[in-house]
């Protein structure tokens, strides 16, 4: 099979495994079920919405690791940031900061498309997951992927929708997602 991007589902009866706001991570040397702590400090890794001061703190260095993502001013950033604030719940940009070195290691997005289908229902679309290169493994993604369900859950969605490489299919599988159908894209530029 090639690296086609897949369409995947998750509907929302599902309930989260752990509090969508803080996440304890532990350095382990030892396979996961055994646990046993390594480090003398623990570090926390909280979710919490973008804010504004985050582009100071690598957010846009983050999303280059993901796509095409060139040099945003400070400007363009301020007026993205309160057009996409203005959405209030209907579009959340999830962030992690790495709290020990203050910089943003872990983003997602989540729309609501709000539909005529389903009596009127609504849609979670997942967009831009990236965990940083440095500091993957760690659950960090998968924290990001329930906050944002969760919210999509709590604005009344029926189901949450994303799109991924054939490369990262496990991976949401591992967070409660099916393949569904195929992904089809036309780009303008």
């Amino acid at each position: 099979m090639n690296n086609s991007t897949f369409f995947f589902v998750l509907l929302s009866k599902l309930k989260p495994k752990y509090d969508p706001t803080t996440f304890r991570c532990y350095f382990y040397n030892l396979a996961p079920e055994k646990m046993q702590h390594t480090d003398s400090e623990e570090q926390i890794f909280r979710v919490r919405k973008l804010e504004i001061a985050d582009k100071g703190k690598g957010f846009i260095e983050l999303l280059q690791q993901l796509s095409v993502c060139d040099s945003v001013s400070d400007e363009e950033f301020e007026r993205r940031f309160q057009e996409l604030s203005s959405l209030g719940d209907d579009h959340v940009i999830g962030v992690i900061e790495d709290e020990v070195s203050g910089k943003i290691v872990a983003t997602g997005s989540v729309f609501i498309e709000k539909k005529f289908l389903r009596n009127c229902g609504k849609v979670g679309h997942i967009e831009d997951v990236v965990v940083d290169s440095t500091i993957r493994g760690k659950q960090l993604g998968k924290k990001i992927i329930n906050f944002l369900t969760d919210h999509a859950r709590s604005m009344g969605c029926y189901k949450v929708i994303l799109d991924c490489s054939l490369d990262n299919k496990v991976f949401y599988e591992k967070c409660g997602f099916k393949q569904k159908e195929v992904q089809m894209v036309r780009y303008f530029i």
